[in-house]
């Protein structure tokens, strides 16, 4: 078995100069620099188009389980193309800290670049555009006439809009798409460009050997266009308004557990049609990425129902999920796609039953291994208990940054890492080195390590912290932070736990002669 590593890094936390990372020169960087470095694989958080508001512009609340993140579109790329000038984006206002995202910035002024973009693009001429909105029929009309309608109806939830439209009347349909045909254009092309340009990206990423990992999210957002043109998959009552919604209960990350607000799906209904729009919705995926991480992968064994008018996760309780049924048709009709379990929080037997019948990789998370009170190192997180088809992480996007939880653990806790690693002498500000390279010696197939990590990033400088809104998915390189000395390094160690990249390494000696 090919062992390989990788690096976590989300596509909005690339350095640029407009505010957030996109597909832009630093996009392309940074695959040459995961080149230098051995790496396999680059993983990305969800491309979705995200909804701007009180879910922090999350990636796991997207407007569409197909459509693309706007915001990732390269100013740069639409400057060279003439339809922008740099002087335009320059004088836009994109927030103060390079290290971060402003969000609300970014709804307020990147959109009307676009829109100057879209006015000098004679977009409807364009045969490559014309192409790519009949190969996306299926799901772009809905998803641009249901962006449309939001600016329209001044962003209010489409469950607020006049019942003709929010029921997907078919002559409120007709209606809507005449009197806002410039505003739906304007969302189809915003989708053509970015299918364009991760096309590009994605492409010099594979030309160089790099496999793209994408993520998506198990459920989609209550207020979408998924909800909103197909109520039939999802458990609504006759007004369209959701009657039991996902969560989870209490567990690591939140000890009164969650209410995420996703409508639940109809799995009796998927069931009887094949499971038709899981199996699109997983082709979808492999035309973006070489490999999917299912978020919330113990939902197709049970789920965790809420009653939709219930305000805490104490109400919930456990419903069972498709289970092999839904992966056995995936695999009959796409094959033996590549596929990462994300199978965290509360195990049960039956989750580890389906991770072992679909026979895709699951998750260790080394940062869950640690704790003094099992002497025995028993759970499923220390290496000495994995089987080969996993994934190592040192922590995802959820968790605290590597060198900000060992700072946290207590007294017992290091001394349980410190002994269980060997590494008694080590300074305390470089333990977070000496994980590292626990995972990369695991026996797990894959390694895949986020960025923060191998710079040994504090705590400010992670991603998400799960049940709280404010301050998350804004995190960003700053320009010059990620080095070829770091890539060297990194590449050492993991030409050392033999998980280099050979056809990237090999192809760039040759390169060289």
């Amino acid at each position: 078995m090919k062992r390989y590593a990788g690096v976590l890094l989300s596509i909005t936390s690339l350095p640029s100069k407009y505010g957030i990372g996109c597909f832009d020169k630093a996009a392309y960087e940074f695959v040459d620099w995961l080149v230098k470095a051995g790496q396999r694989y680059w993983q990305i958080l969800p491309l979705g188009s995200t909804s701007h508001g009180g879910s922090d512009d999350s990636p796991y609340q997207a407007y569409s389980a197909f459509a693309g993140n706007p915001y990732m579109i390269s100013l740069e790329d639409l400057i060279e193309e003439g339809v922008l000038t740099r002087e335009e984006c320059d004088a836009v206002d994109f927030g103060s800290d390079p290290a971060k995202v402003d969000y609300d910035k970014l709804h307020e002024n990147r959109f009307a670049l676009l829109h100057k973009a879209y006015e000098r693009s004679n977009i409807s001429r364009n045969p490559d555009y014309q192409a790519f909105c009949n190969d996306n029929h299926w799901w772009l009309n809905d998803y641009a006439l249901f962006m449309a309608l939001k600016a329209f109806f001044k962003e209010v939830p489409f469950r607020a809009w006049p019942e003709d439209i929010r029921m997907h009347w078919g002559f409120a349909l007709d209606y809507y798409n005449r009197e806002l045909y410039f505003d739906v254009e304007f969302q189809k092309y915003l989708q053509f460009k970015f299918d364009q340009q991760w096309t590009k990206l994605k492409k010099y990423a594979n030309d160089n050997h790099i496999k793209i990992v994408g993520d998506i999210p198990i459920y989609v957002s209550p207020d979408g266009a998924d909800v909103w043109a197909h109520p039939e998959l999802f458990q609504l009552d006759e007004h369209n308004e959701s009657s039991s919604i996902a969560g989870c209960p209490p567990d690591a990350f939140a000890e009164d557990g969650q209410v995420w607000g996703n409508p639940l799906y109809r799995w009796d209904l998927h069931k009887a049609t094949g499971y038709e729009w899981w199996v699109t919705r997983m082709w979808h995926s492999f035309k973006l990425y070489d490999v999917v991480r299912i978020d919330h992968f113990r939902g197709f064994d049970e789920y965790f129902s809420i009653p939709a008018d219930k305000a805490s996760a104490k109400f919930g309780h456990w419903e069972k999920g498709p289970g092999m049924d839904l992966f056995h048709t995936i695999r009959r009709r796409l094959g033996d796609v590549e596929v990462i379990a994300e199978d965290l929080g509360l195990m049960t037997e039956g989750v580890r039953q389906l991770v072992r019948d679909s026979g895709y990789p699951n998750m260790k998370v080394l940062q869950f291994a640690v704790d003094p009170a099992d002497i025995a190192l028993s759970n499923d997180y220390w290496p000495q208990n994995y089987n080969q088809n996993c994934v190592v992480y040192t922590g995802t996007h959820d968790n605290e940054t590597l060198a900000g939880w060992y700072a946290g653990l207590s007294k017992e806790a290091k001394a349980q890492l410190r002994a269980y690693l060997g590494n008694f002498d080590i300074a305390e500000k470089r333990m977070y080195k000496a994980v590292l390279n626990c995972a990369m010696t695991s026996v797990a197939k894959d390694c895949i390590i986020p960025i923060q990590d191998h710079l040994g990033l504090p705590n400010t400088c992670r991603m998400n912290q799960p049940g709280t809104v404010g301050f998350n998915w804004r995190w960003r390189l700053t320009p010059g932070q990620i080095t070829d000395g770091l890539a060297a390094e990194v590449r050492t160690m993991t030409i050392r736990a033999n998980r280099g990249n050979w056809d990237a390494i090999n192809a760039e000696k040759e390169g060289k002669e």
